[in-house]
């Protein structure tokens, strides 16, 4: 719209009609514009096929960008001319405001050309100048002066403490328990600091699924807003932390914070993967301990929920031989004490109705009496079960998950994202199970969670990315029926790039996902402003001037467009990058790599381009 707009106030200015200004205009500059508004497009649209959560998450943004630039561009071409002409502009009287732009609109394609010039007369400095840039740029990110968070996000004003008390807990034993841990909650927080504090218990929730059982329970806190001198939420938590955790009586005592955004998995999520549950148990517990000893790291936990106590009874051979009882006979009289055995089916009415024996329920006092339960021998007396069978108690297991066919646990960790990152932390538990592996030579570690999330986002974005960049090229080329000027033109995005870099560090905003997922929206609109320039360059060519002078046409006469579209971008989104209306660490990076992204790259592209363009036709004329 802006450019469509300008092209026809340039006409009006030059004493044209409003209709002929209106279609001059339109015939100038519906290519370029129609191009422009593709390749935005083209960069959005294959957003939509990201998988995933932030794939699902993010959805709703490229589905709303390319259906409001496909209405934008029918009301730039067919009902912004209507309301030009319907408001009769008219520049033979211009006001003392419209002499003043003039005056300002002039100053500035002035100095532009000036410096422009300037940049013309010393290529090779220009060039390597920018290349430098570009290079810092990058360098900045291997150094690790961009922080990392892949999944930044906004904390919600609510968490819970999870208590695990030892298996077989009574229900009032654990809740009481949980009051005890709700009372040093409480004790922690302000005045007017807590909305709600809940404690229950038979079940916990968390970030996977909820457990329900007796031993399990919960304290839910719901915090009032922040106010100027309130604290965060792990402000809050940390303050807490040593206090809750030491309270006696509970197998496991760990906070869980909820976040907004997409949800994930925790930081570190590892599968310990093996066959003996033994081992499993010791190699999830020697990770835990590894993982314990770096302080960026807490609320440590696994998902491995012991059972209740069992009596297992294994056969003595020697001893059922010599007392004539076989191990049938054994199986078949605990079976009969348990569920019973069946022992015939009929029909009924069509259906199979089986019968089953169960022995007369009994009450057993102690495991003592149960194994005295005598078994009919061989020659008709009666021997007691624990003659002939050896028995061991022990702690069953409450669950057993596998993960590609093998028995699994799963060991997740939250960690404090201003000292540690993701990457890092699982970096770390790798490096310390190089250490565990010898005593564990049967497990394995498996990494998911964040990590997998991360893996998973990055790779799909960096093949839409080059297949948003592909699409680019092809309707670049198209218009241009050049190989080479689209290459041109998407020389602009690692120096939106380079702004993006720039804009992270300067303001200290992590570089999450949802910021690569700006920049590749970015690319799709760091191009317009070099469409436009050499749009207009290559019409100057037509119409029979020099290299020199349709470079410096275009650039003069394109730069107010240029900047217009810029700022208005850039004013669009400013509040929200500088967080003028409160700090969002999911949009708030999206927006400043946007911002700063569009400034530098329209700077760059207003200097570089048109230096491109003309060491390109120069070299083109030569040749031919």
């Amino acid at each position: 719209a802006v450019v469509v707009v300008e092209a026809i106030f340039y006409r009006l200015q030059r004493g044209a009609d409003a209709m002929s200004a209106a279609l001059a205009a339109l015939h100038e500059v519906f290519a370029p514009v129609t191009t422009a508004v593709l390749t935005t497009m083209a960069a959005f649209m294959p957003l939509m096929l990201l998988p995933g959560i932030l794939g699902k998450f993010m959805l709703v943004i490229p589905l709303v960008v390319t259906v409001a630039l496909a209405i934008s561009l029918t009301e730039a071409f067919w009902m912004l001319p209507s309301h030009i002409m319907a408001a009769r502009v008219n520049f033979q009287k211009p006001s003392r405001i419209h002499g003043l732009r003039l005056k300002l609109l002039r100053s500035i394609r002035r100095n532009y050309c000036r410096l422009l010039v300037k940049v013309l007369r010393w290529p090779k400095t220009a060039l390597v100048g920018v290349l430098l840039l570009m290079l810092g740029a990058v360098g900045m990110v291997a150094a690790g002066l961009i922080r990392f968070d892949f999944f930044a996000s906004d904390p919600l004003r609510i968490f819970y403490v999870t208590v695990d008390m030892p298996t077989g807990t009574a229900l009032p034993d654990t809740m009481a328990t949980v009051q005890k841990i709700e009372g040093r909650v409480r004790a922690n927080l302000r005045e007017n600091e807590a909305r709600a504090v809940i404690s229950y218990a038979g079940q916990a929730f968390t970030e996977i699924e909820p457990f329900f059982g007796d031993r399990y329970g919960q304290v839910l806190v719901s915090l009032n807003p922040r106010g100027s001198d309130g604290r965060e939420v792990d402000e809050i938590i940390e303050s807490m932390r040593e206090e809750v955790v030491n309270t006696p009586g509970a197998e496991r005592i760990s906070f869980l914070r909820l976040a907004g955004g997409p949800p994930t998995s925790k930081p570190i999520s590892i599968k310990v993967r093996g066959d003996d549950f033994n081992e499993l148990r010791a190699a999830a517990a020697a990770l835990k301990a590894a993982l314990a000893e770096n302080p960026a790291i807490r609320d440590i936990s696994d998902d491995d929920s012991p059972g209740l106590r069992e009596l297992v009874l294994q056969v003595d051979q020697d001893a059922a031989r010599r007392a004539g009882v076989t191990p049938d006979q054994i199986a078949r009289t605990i079976l009969l004490l348990g569920d019973g055995a069946i022992v015939a089916s009929l029909q009924h009415q069509s259906e199979t109705v089986e019968v089953r024996v169960k022995a007369q329920r009994r009450q057993f006092d102690s495991l003592d009496q149960f194994l005295q339960i005598s078994l009919p021998a061989a020659n008709g007396t009666l021997v007691p079960l624990a003659a002939v069978v050896q028995q061991t108690v022990r702690r069953g297991q409450g669950n057993i998950r596998h993960y590609n066919l093998r028995r699994t646990i799963t060991v997740e960790a939250d960690i404090d994202k201003t000292v540690i990152d993701t990457v890092a932390a699982n970096n770390y538990a790798r490096e310390r199970w190089v250490d565990l592996q010898a005593r564990f030579p049967n497990a394995s570690l498996d990494f998911s969670g964040e990590l997998d999330d991360i893996q998973e986002s990055l790779d799909a974005i960096g093949v839409l990315f080059l297949f948003g960049v592909g699409l680019i090229y092809l309707i670049l080329g198209t218009q241009f029926r050049s190989y080479f000027q689209p290459l041109m033109i998407l020389a602009t995005i690692p120096m939106a790039f380079t702004g993006v870099v720039l804009g992270m560090w300067f303001t200290g905003n992590p570089l999450s996902l949802f910021t690569m997922y700006g920049v590749v929206a970015l690319a799709g609109i760091a191009v317009n402003s070099a469409i436009v320039l050499i749009s207009a360059a290559n019409d100057r060519l037509e119409a029979g001037m020099s290299v020199l002078h349709a470079t410096l046409y275009a650039a003069r006469r394109r730069v107010i467009p240029v900047l217009i579209t810029s700022l208005t971008t850039i004013a669009g989104l400013f509040s929200l990058a500088t967080g003028l209306a409160g700090h969002s660490l999911i949009w708030g990076p999206v927006a400043t790599a946007i911002v700063w992204g569009l400034a530098i790259s329209t700077v760059l592209t207003l200097l570089m381009i048109p230096l491109l363009y003309r060491l390109s036709m120069n070299w083109r004329y030569r040749k031919h």
